[in-house]
């Protein structure tokens, strides 16, 4: 099934997601620095894309930054006056992702922050009292539940948080390792809150899903 995923998602992205030459050198410039392969893919990152621009977002914030290639599909999707913000762990992940927002255009419109994501989030809550319109979690996800509460703290009411490889290859049934649980454990807050649904996901990248969570 697998490469029927792949097949179709190369299918679709010729339809509506066609070559951009600015996306494939993000790419390219993180396969020879060596990054992990494990950005979204063309038809996820447009996912985003649309999802931001549905809601008007104006203010984004991003945790997991990697080379910035889902921060380029969601800083295309602000106004001129918008913000992505964007935290990244890694210094050489941040350093590639910067040098890409460059190339596309818009480090005007990107605020990289290195440094942990647990720590750096709290820092926000007094620059951003007004709140995130739309908050994408992407990092690592043993932490996943803990950048999920401060991503509803950060996040204006009505506004949506999207949470990343939440379904894990089925592996989120069982739990097994520290990853799965991390996506178990937000699960099973979600689950309480009455405002959350996952959608599973196939394609390029395999099986897995995005929980999204419209905020209360």
């Amino acid at each position: 099934m697998e490469t029927t995923w792949q097949s179709v998602d190369k299918f679709l992205e010729s339809l509506t997601a066609p070559d951009d030459p600015v996306l494939a050198a993000a790419v390219q410039a993180a396969e020879q620095a060596g990054l992990p392969s494990i950005q979204v893919s063309a038809m996820q990152g447009q996912l985003l894309h649309i999802l931001a621009r549905a809601i008007g977002a104006k203010r984004i914030l991003e945790v997991g930054t990697l080379a910035g290639y889902s921060g380029i599909w969601l800083a295309r999707a602000l106004p001129a006056d918008g913000l992505l913000v964007t935290l990244e762990a890694d210094p050489k992940h941040a350093g590639v992702a910067q040098a890409n927002f460059a190339a596309a255009g818009l480090a005007g419109q990107v605020d990289l922050r290195q440094g942990a994501a647990l720590d750096t989030l709290p820092t926000l809550l007094p620059e951003f009292a007004a709140g995130f319109d739309l908050c994408f979690l992407d990092a690592d996800k043993p932490n996943l539940p803990a950048y999920f509460e401060w991503a509803r703290k950060l996040t204006r009411k009505g506004g949506l948080i999207i949470s990343d490889n939440v379904v894990r290859n089925g592996e989120v049934i069982d739990g097994q390792d520290a990853n799965s649980t991390g996506a178990r454990n937000l699960l099973q807050t979600l689950g309480k809150t009455g405002n959350s649904t996952v959608i599973q996901t196939v394609g390029s990248k395999g099986y897995d899903g995005f929980a999204l969570t419209i905020v209360e």
